[in-house]
């Protein structure tokens, strides 16, 4: 559900990574944001999402193809652009969530065409594992980036409890917690569609807009 505006999060790219020899101007210079191309795709994924899971839409694959077609692919592209450009916190994140969309896509058709031989009985703990396993992974990442502006550890947060929400829901087959958890989505796309709208306002000549201070510093 989540990836990083770049200029504001590649801890290699800033001022502090700076040596000596090298002008601090220099160290700053933007080489390229591969944000742009993954925070778009994943408000529309995670909209996707958001809007199944509340029971907006009844279609619980609804969003598949919104996910594999554009967010996992834009993803993969983001995090080699990242790679490249040694962004690396960068790269860590865009993996993760194209990692988490692309799962989610391969998990839903999967199961509908009964790819892995999983029988209909182990639907459930299936769908409970994977969001499980995401659910430990992303809040790994919520603690290793408290080190960035808090708005970042703060999104991935919301992530967590939508994944505790949603497990919740799949586990003890309750439609109110997997309806909290899409509206937590939502929260979710609100972050990110604030972070778009940071990078593309300086990337068009803009002033940086605030992201708070880190809580680590």
């Amino acid at each position: 559900m989540t990836a990083i505006s770049d200029r504001h999060t590649d801890v290699s790219a800033t001022p502090l990574a700076a040596t000596d020899a090298t002008p601090v101007a220099a160290a700053a210079t933007p080489e390229g944001n591969p944000g742009l191309i993954a925070l778009p795709l994943i408000i529309a994924g995670a909209l996707g999402l958001g809007f199944t899971n509340t029971g907006i839409v009844d279609s619980g694959a609804a969003a598949v193809p919104i996910l594999l077609s554009a967010t996992a692919v834009g993803l993969l592209l983001a995090t080699i652009w990242a790679a490249a450009l040694r962004q690396n916190v960068n790269a860590t994140v865009y993996a993760v969530f194209f990692g988490f969309y692309g799962s989610y896509a391969v998990l839903s058709i999967g199961q509908t065409h009964n790819w892995f031989g999983i029988p209909s009985s182990g639907a459930q703990e299936t769908t409970a594992l994977w969001l499980g396993s995401w659910l430990v992974t992303i809040t790994l990442l919520t603690v290793l980036l408290v080190r960035l502006p808090w708005t970042y550890p703060a999104l991935l947060a919301v992530v967590d409890v939508a994944l505790a929400l949603l497990l919740i829901g799949t586990v003890a087959d309750s439609r109110l917690a997997t309806q909290a958890g899409g509206v937590f989505v939502f929260g979710f796309v609100a972050f990110v569609v604030y972070y778009y709208a940071a990078a593309l306002w300086e990337e068009t000549g803009g002033r940086p807009l605030p992201l708070g201070k880190p809580l680590v510093s």
